[in-house]
């Protein structure tokens, strides 16, 4: 069974998100060890997941956002 993939990771520049592995990015275990595969954030934004068909079920998204503690109070 796969792992579930995180939606918002605190620093998604330390892991490779190519596989299910999610290998350091210093230990690349599979792939031809050339680079890391970046997580979806580091490219497109904080709400990568909600642009486009992730497979991702929608209610674990909307559940992440409402746990969010806001800023402004």
């Amino acid at each position: 069974m796969a792992k579930p993939f995180p939606i918002s990771p605190k620093h998604p520049e330390r892991i490779c998100w190519g596989c299910d592995r999610y290998c350091p990015a210093s230990s690349l275990a599979c792939g031809n060890g050339s680079d890391r595969t970046m997580h979806p954030a580091e490219m497109i934004g904080d709400d990568w997941y909600l642009h486009g068909d992730w497979g991702i079920d929608p209610l674990i998204a909307v559940v992440q956002i409402a746990e969010d503690p806001d800023p402004q109070g």
